[in-house]
């Protein structure tokens, strides 16, 4: 009798010692009490690891800035590769580095520049605000516009479809999540349609959506205008709609990490005064900034009409743009809060922060006070 229990004992221990390595023991305690939640960094504020005193005004490393390309991006290309702007003039050492993929973008500022990520990104207002989640460990803060899409984004199609409507059970190539899908919905919402209507093909980047149109593979695609051109016209199609329509809808602007913008307000400063600079160097001559585009994205055909597609920002675009002074038919609040819902409505995205609460605008506000627009 005495053996019988005690090799019942024995059992019974290994039993548990077994159920609590397979994780038997962690199901039934959080399906009793409930699973404890998951701590992030996003749970406290982005500046609490910065120093008390002003040890350092900015990053003794590479600054680094993330993008896709595009060309309201070509001043930041041109100023961080070749233009030296922020070296020679403001004593930071910036290197602007080319993503393909947009979500890959958005993972590298999540795991920051110390980390294999980037410390500040150039992305759409309706990325931000529909990839809000998946960035809350980055605290991104919005610190500039870079500019807007005047017919660099396009939804574009073969021969024999020449309505929206048309689209209809057609097969239509996008990068899941992207500007270009955004800017689909846009397109089908216009058409009083739905996704639903259409065949949605994954691509695997942007830049793609040209040659699969030309192969056949899709009968539309939503891309870079430049991209998409040359199947058009192989195929005898056409742009049923691109930005030109809705020129305040696709706005690129620079996020920071909230903790990099809270160590180093001062580096933060010096990235806006060489963008700016580099900005208006690019309006006036759109040569240097072509050259410098043209290098790291040669899917956006002619370099200089990309620029002309996506011009960048001015300062005076940028004050009316946070409603700073003077006025703008779409303001960054009201783009941020239209995406917000929008993700909320076709996701079930869970509520983000107010739109008040994203972007950082002290260091803008400083140097527009000692520039001229």
């Amino acid at each position: 009798m005495k053996r019988a229990v005690l090799l019942l004992l024995v059992l019974a221990a290994a039993g548990s010692v077994w159920a609590w390595s397979a994780g038997y023991v962690d199901r039934v305690r959080d399906r009793i009490w409930g699973r404890p939640p998951r701590l992030s960094a996003g749970d406290f504020p982005a500046g609490v690891s910065a120093p008390i005193d002003d040890v350092a005004s900015v990053p003794l490393r590479t600054t680094l800035v993330g993008y896709v390309p595009r060309g309201s991006v070509s001043g930041l290309v041109w100023a961080a590769n070749e233009g030296n702007t922020f070296k020679g003039s403001y004593a930071l050492d910036v290197k602007a580095v080319p993503f393909e993929r947009e979500d890959a973008l958005r993972r590298a500022l999540v795991k920051g520049g110390e980390n294999g990520g980037v410390d500040l990104a150039a992305m759409t207002v309706s990325q931000l605000a529909l990839e809000a989640n998946a960035l809350r460990d980055a605290a991104p803060r919005t610190v500039l516009l870079l500019g807007r899409s005047r017919g660099q984004d396009v939804l574009a199609v073969g021969k024999g479809i020449t309505t929206v409507a048309g689209l209809k059970g057609k097969r239509i190539g996008v990068e899941p999540r992207s500007t270009g899908s955004y800017f689909l919905l846009w397109v089908m919402s216009r058409a009083g349609m739905t996704m639903r209507e259409v065949i949605v093909v994954d691509l695997k980047a942007a830049k793609e959506a040209g040659a699969e149109l030309a192969a056949g593979r899709v009968d539309a695609a939503a891309g870079y205008a430049g991209d998409l051109e040359p199947a058009v016209k192989q195929l005898g199609g056409s742009f049923l709609s691109s930005t030109v329509d809705a020129p305040h809808l696709v706005a690129t602007v620079l996020v920071a990490r909230g903790d990099f913008a809270a160590r180093y307000p001062d580096a933060i400063r010096r990235v806006l005064r060489g963008i700016l600079d580099a900005n208006a160097t690019v309006s006036r001559d759109a040569s240097a900034g072509a050259r410098a585009l043209g290098e790291v994205a040669p899917w956006l055909g002619d370099p200089a009409e990309a620029i002309r597609q996506g011009p960048p920002a001015t300062v005076r675009d940028n004050l009316s743009f946070f409603g700073l002074s003077g006025e703008a038919p779409v303001t960054y609040f009201e783009l941020f809060a239209s995406a917000s819902a929008l993700g909320t409505r076709l996701w079930n995205n869970p509520p983000t922060a107010q739109p008040e609460d994203t972007c950082d605008l002290g260091a803008l506000k400083y140097v527009s006070s000692t520039r001229g627009p």
